[in-house]
């Protein structure tokens, strides 16, 4: 990357160079171009914020709304009007309403409600390892990472096993469509069965509740307060079974590629297990799967950086870009799972302020277990072709880092 112009030309239209390596554009922008203008595919005003500080100051600033129907025509030129039924929920949304709806679900995800899944994560993980071949090389993202959060926030909810490769599926398109007429009518089918399912699955519960979240979110929506309308309770139901999953899946998919890339880090919390919470949070900060938050819009004028951001505009925070930050974290991109001061509200991975991830204790759980019970499983796994660089995947804006494949032999011959 030699110029700024190219930096920002590559930020604004995620180049496939980009979504390989967006690190050293980051770089660029941190230092010459903090608060950047750009006027991305989707046609919209938008700004993106580089630099740790003003991420979390952004992150938390009321004058930046999450709230979708404050900019609707911004909103619908981005994600389609398909999108605007399954998006009714808190992650779009500003109090009161996102302070009502996060209370609602909040009990399920505490930590010590998340600890006492310890023991079921912990099958799942055994059973899907199990099942993956040996000694010959294995897609480690289809048959182990995104089995495990898929099959978790699954049995939460109350969805049927039977249903759960449909679910993920479906979430797939919805989160790899790019601008185009074919990807947008992928995608608007895709939401749209979404839709559909959630509503069937809410009718049959109501006859026949279970022990799941889901039957207890049905229970507020027609209990006499009113606190849950209809399209917020399929609006939730989507977003905790969406968002559930893809980001824990893309997480442990990027800590094993770069443990495995390495080794003496991965040796560190081997001869330490109680080094595992640390690396965690070190891998969600190095190379996290949110790469950037998602989209608010500014509600007034606001200034970040020198940088005016003008009412109207959308403001994208790049959480990967702030995570490398030298102005905050030392040697910010080497991985360090020994890290100083390596806690779990250092980075942005996960966000800050009120939109702080509600289901974070369970993703951290269940990186954790996988990381620890794969490698003491399978100590002396590699990756099938350490030549080969690792394939990321390319969408047409930075929502998820993750990898597009993962091929491991889990226990190489000889």
């Amino acid at each position: 990357m030699t110029t700024t112009q190219e930096a920002v030309a590559a930020a604004e239209r995620c180049t496939p160079e980009f979504r390989r390596d967006p690190h050293a554009v980051y770089a660029r922008l941190r230092a010459e171009a903090p608060v950047c203008p750009m006027r991305p595919p989707h046609g919209n005003e938008t700004y993106l914020i580089t630099r740790y500080e003003d991420a979390r100051a952004a992150l938390s600033d009321p004058r930046l709304s999450k709230d979708m129907y404050g900019a609707m025509d911004a909103y619908r030129r981005i994600f389609g009007d398909s999108s605007i039924a399954l998006d009714d929920n808190m992650l779009n949304s500003d109090a009161p309403k996102h302070t009502r709806l996060r209370r609602l679900v909040n009990s399920a995800f505490t930590p010590r409600r998340v600890q006492a899944l310890r023991p079921r994560i912990e099958e799942i993980v055994r059973e899907l390892l199990d099942a993956c071949p040996a000694r010959e090389p294995v897609d480690l993202l289809p048959a182990f990472a995104f089995p495990l959060p898929i099959t978790v926030i699954c049995d939460l909810l109350g969805v049927p096993a039977e249903d759960r490769s449909r679910m993920q599926r479906l979430s797939t398109t919805v989160a790899q469509t790019g601008f185009g007429e074919e990807f947008k009518r992928a995608q608007q089918q895709a939401e749209e069965d979404l839709h559909g399912y959630f509503t069937e699955l809410i009718d049959a519960k109501r006859g026949r509740p279970g022990d799941d979240l889901l039957s207890a979110l049905i229970a507020v929506r027609d209990g006499t307060d009113g606190s849950l309308t209809q399209s917020e309770l399929v609006s939730t139901a989507f977003l905790l079974m969406f968002a559930g999953h893809k980001t824990t899946a893309y997480l442990i998919g990027n800590a094993v590629h770069h443990l495995l890339r390495h080794p003496a880090q991965w040796d560190a919390v081997r001869e330490n297990p109680e080094l595992i919470r640390a690396a965690v949070e070190e891998l969600v900060r190095y190379d996290g799967s949110v790469e950037s938050a998602t989209f608010r819009y500014a509600t007034e004028d606001v200034e970040y950086g020198g940088t005016l951001i003008p009412k109207g505009a959308l403001v994208q925070i790049a959480l990967s870009s702030a995570n490398r930050d030298p102005a905050k974290f030392d040697s910010p991109d080497e991985l360090d799972v020994r890290r100083p001061g390596n806690a779990q509200d250092a980075h942005l991975g996960f966000g800050h302020g009120g939109h702080y991830c509600l289901g974070a204790p369970l993703a951290r759980l269940e990186t954790q277990l996988a990381l620890t019970l794969l490698f003491d499983r399978f100590p002396r796994m590699a990756l099938a072709d350490p030549a080969a660089g690792p394939r990321w995947l390319e969408v047409p804006f930075p929502a998820f880092r993750g990898l597009a494949e993962l091929p491991v032999v889990l226990d190489p011959a000889g």
